[in-house]
């Protein structure tokens, strides 16, 4: 469905209309339209932020596959401890994220981003995840470069993964246990709300079909913007994340999450690094009593787990701007709390 935007003449929105299958469209989008995301009228864009040093870079990686990251860093002090976000389904770091980490730079965190290969700005086929395993073999790629730069090698480091990101961060520490000093998890998907999954006959049908059509559009699927977002406002602002993957998931795309969730749920015991669980209690997309069972499961020492009365699944992007600002003060606070534990155990040793 086109999407049409008040005020935009027929050259961009002629951009806009463009098949996003390729990247190239993706990054034509979203240069023509990346002073407009920042202007609209989004709590996250409010705040004035001013003397961050944010920076842009493409690196193909070991697989010969293009992929964007980006830096947020505090302007003029060095960075407390470092902060690694893994994106949600369909999504990019260059939306709603920006606004984040803006917000979590200002408060003295380096922030580093990406988009997995077939999201946003990286190059793949929009929104296809042929392997689960190697998405996240990539973004461990990627991020453990950045990690070796002198300047921050030293930092504390924290995972922070929104939705399906959540599972990403979640394999990136079962695959690499020592490697990150804790991770806050937005309602991560450890597994799918069973109203978002099709029926067992049907998904055993379009697995079926998944391996002879792996790229295939075919899986139905609610609205997600209407699951995700509770504040109506926001909702349609939804409409400026001129990137983000709107089409219904691919076969192959639905299998691996279906199956990525399911070994989750058999290994929640295994995660042992200190961790902030964050869930609506309201959410359809993913499931809070799963991030319950998560939380009671971990075997971490250090964990804590938050639900928000009547919040939906997008907390830091679709609630009403009290219930943004709580969650936002909860994960500053805690990441506050281990950057010093962490310094505290550094300087005793």
């Amino acid at each position: 469905m086109t999407t049409r935007f008040p005020g935009i003449d027929n050259e961009l929105q002629k951009i806009l209309d463009a098949n996003m299958d390729h990247v190239s469209a993706r990054r034509q989008a979203r240069h023509a339209f990346k002073d407009i995301q920042l202007g609209i009228d989004h709590i996250l864009f409010k705040a004035p932020c001013d003397g961050l040093k944010i920076k842009e870079s493409y690196e193909v990686n070991s697989r010969g596959v293009e992929i964007f990251y980006k830096s947020w860093l505090p302007g003029a002090a060095r960075p407390r401890a470092t902060v690694f976000y893994c994106h949600g389904y369909g999504d990019t770091c260059t939306f709603f994220f920006e606004g984040i980490a803006r917000k979590l730079a200002c408060a003295g965190y380096g922030v580093f981003a990406m988009d997995y290969p077939g999201f946003g700005l990286s190059e793949g086929l929009h929104c296809y995840i042929p392997s689960f395993d190697s998405l996240v073999d990539d973004v461990i790629e990627i991020y453990s470069k950045i990690k070796e730069n002198p300047e921050i090698h030293s930092l504390p480091s924290f995972l922070f993964g929104q939705s399906m990101g959540g599972a990403v961060a979640l394999k990136m520490h079962l695959k690499q246990p020592k490697a990150w000093d804790g991770a806050i998890l937005v309602a991560p998907m450890c597994k799918i709300a069973d109203d978002m999954v099709p029926p067992m006959l049907l998904k055993q049908i379009l697995i079926g079909i998944a391996n002879i059509l792996p790229k295939q559009k075919l899986v139905p699927q609610k609205n997600l913007a209407e699951a995700a977002f509770r504040d109506l406002k926001k909702r349609e602002m939804t409409a400026y994340n001129v990137i983000a993957y709107k089409d219904k998931p691919r076969l192959w795309t639905a299998v691996e999450m279906l199956r990525t969730t399911q070994e989750i749920e058999q290994r929640l015991k295994d995660v042992c690094l200190p961790l902030l669980i964050l869930h609506g209690e309201a959410d359809i997309v993913t499931d809070p009593s799963v991030s319950k069972e998560f939380y009671e499961k971990a075997s971490s020492s250090d964990k804590k787990l938050k639900l928000y009365k009547d919040a939906y699944h997008s907390l830091l992007e679709g609630e009403p701007d009290e219930m943004i600002i709580q969650v936002f003060s909860d994960i500053i606070l805690w990441l506050d709390d281990h950057t010093l534990k962490h310094s505290s155990s550094s300087t005793s040793k």
